[in-house]
């Protein structure tokens, strides 16, 4: 049986989009082996099995210093993990895990690797910040020697050109298990926002909030925790909206398909974002959708006004634009009719383009062009 051996910062019990889409699509893969090296948080087993992953968790912790000495301790792990598995590709999630990969490759260790780009803040964040100019080489390197480089968007190919790859990126998409998020709307009184994200400002909910004050029979569900929280829980009292805001906090994936079901409308107005997803799994549990078209929610976020060759398959406004998104959903209230025929288009694309099953297919294809 062949093996990959995976790099992430952070998995299960650490959830984004990122996890999400790795053991998806592991778990969909049963003729590899797959191998994880993370770091360990205190508490947590050194190794265990999760799905189709061995995973292998590397001293480490919450800090920013524990992220730094990931990449050293990651690449001497690997090292004595390839001695004992022989692996026949490295498979770094992010641009920052090239960083043990390059460091391997220095010590001798050259496996063939893919690069998946799954990043949702701006370029110039990830690349152009003071702590990561002076490795900028170190990251060239990476891109350069990359057997593949797979990106979920559009937007998030174009990075790899910028960063030295000179292959063709392919484009494979997160997605979502379409047979899970589908069901019946879940009866609940009054109109309900939701949103599931991280409470990081690039994904606006502060927006949101502001909206909220235009829209004074509407209530907004937040479900996520985050470094905003506070500063969100004070902008919703200075709006006089706090009684309407719900600040619900972690919820395990699992249980978000009841969640979505309990609300009428998802909106997530995100100042950047690599694809996002929470916004198919929306349209797969059979909500509208408000969003910006930032990054590579264009990919899929079809406006009737903004994309009129397109079909529709949601509502888009402008990033920091509360008076849009009260307007979007104001629309969407007075427009019933029109809102079946949208998340009808929506749920057709999602099972057509973005169910896990054709992701993991595709993927699988990609990991055969490298040799496993």
């Amino acid at each position: 049986m062949k093996k990959i051996l995976i790099f992430s910062l952070a998995y299960y019990p650490h959830v984004g989009g990122a996890e999400v889409a790795i053991k998806e699509i592991t778990d969909r893969i049963p003729d590899i082996e797959f191998h994880m090296l993370t770091r360990r948080v205190r508490g947590e087993a050194r190794e265990e099995r999760i799905g189709n992953i061995l995973v292998h968790r590397v001293s480490g912790g919450p800090s920013y210093l524990s992220k730094i000495l990931f990449v050293p301790r990651a690449a001497l792990a690997a090292r004595a993990l390839h001695r004992e598995h022989h692996f026949d590709i490295f498979w770094a999630m992010m641009s920052y895990m090239l960083f043990p990969v390059v460091l391997l490759r220095w010590l001798g260790t050259r496996v063939p690797y893919l690069l998946t780009l799954q990043e949702g803040d701006p370029f110039e964040h990830v690349f152009s910040r003071s702590r990561i100019v002076l490795f900028r080489p170190l990251l060239a390197s990476g891109f350069r020697h990359a057997a593949a480089v797979q990106a979920i968007s559009t937007f998030l190919a174009g990075w790899a050109k910028r960063s030295g790859y000179r292959g063709e990126p392919m484009v494979i998409p997160n997605g979502v298990d379409t047979k899970a998020f589908a069901g019946r709307a879940i009866p609940h009184e009054d109109t309900i926002l939701i949103t599931t994200s991280r409470l990081f400002l690039k994904n606006a909910v502060d927006d949101v909030i502001r909206a909220l004050a235009l829209l004074p029979a509407v209530r907004f569900r937040i479900l996520g925790i985050g470094p905003e929280e506070k500063k969100l829980r004070a902008l919703a009292q200075e709006c006089g909206v706090a009684e309407r805001v719900e600040f619900v906090g972690y919820v395990d994936h699992s249980h978000l398909p009841s969640a979505l079901h309990a609300a009428d409308i998802f909106i997530r107005p995100s100042r950047s974002e690599g694809m996002g997803n929470s916004f198919i799994e929306a349209m797969a549990a059979g909500l509208p959708v408000i969003a910006t078209q930032e990054g590579g929610i264009a990919d899929f976020l079809f406006d009737a006004k903004r994309n009129p060759g397109k079909p529709t398959t949601g509502w888009a406004v402008d990033k920091d634009s509360p008076e849009q998104i009260a307007e979007a959903v104001q629309d969407i209230l007075a427009h019933p009719e029109q809102v079946v025929r949208v998340k009808a288009t929506a749920a057709k694309m999602v099972a057509e383009k973005y169910d896990w099953d054709l992701i993991a297919r595709q993927m699988r294809g990609l990991f055969a062009r490298i040799g496993v």
